[in-house]
C-alpha cells in the first residue's frame, strides 16, 4: 500500500471453526464496539456499503473490499486523499480453532493529517477483537 502513514496489527485465537468465525464477523449486527453502531446495506459482499454511527458525530461511510469468502476482507474508509483500511484475515488452525488477524492501515498523500486520530485504534483494537471472539464462541454450535 503506497504512502503508509500508520499501521497496527492484532490477532486473537478463538475456539470455533473458521466458517463460524466468518459467518459471525460478516454479520455486522454482532460488531460490539460501544458506543458505535454498525449498519450494512445488504449482504456482506464485494462493494457493499455500510455506516458506523457514533452519537453526536456524522456517520462514517465505508465499503467492503477484497472479499475472499471465509478467508479475508477489507473494510475501507475513504478520507480526503487518504484511506483507512481494516484488513481482516481468518486462518484455520484446526477444525475447531481459528486465528483472527486485523491489520489497520492509514495511507495516502494526505494521511498525515489523520495520524493523531489513530491512537484510539492502537488501544481499542485488542478489546474489540476479544469481544467479537467471545461472541463467536457464545454462538458456536454445541458440537463446535
Amino acid at each position: 500500500m503506497p504512502d503508509v502513514e500508520w499501521q497496527a496489527e492484532h490477532s486473537v485465537e478463538v475456539d470455533v471453526a473458521v466458517a463460524h468465525a466468518w459467518n459471525v464477523w460478516t454479520d455486522v449486527s454482532k460488531w460490539d464496539d460501544p458506543p458505535a453502531q454498525f449498519v450494512l446495506d445488504g449482504p456482506f459482499v464485494e462493494g457493499a456499503v455500510g455506516r458506523t454511527m457514533i452519537p453526536g458525530q456524522p456517520p462514517i461511510h465505508w465499503t467492503v473490499r477484497d472479499v475472499v469468502h471465509g478467508e479475508s476482507a477489507t473494510i475501507l474508509i475513504d478520507l480526503d486523499r487518504a484511506t483507512l483500511a481494516f484488513i481482516w484475515r481468518f486462518d484455520r488452525l484446526t477444525d475447531r480453532r481459528t486465528k483472527l488477524t486485523q491489520r489497520i492501515v492509514l495511507a495516502g498523500e494526505n494521511a498525515g493529517i489523520y495520524r493523531a486520530d489513530m491512537a484510539a485504534f492502537g488501544t481499542g483494537v485488542p478489546g474489540g477483537m476479544q469481544r467479537i471472539a467471545e461472541a463467536m464462541e457464545r454462538t458456536a454450535p454445541a458440537d463446535r
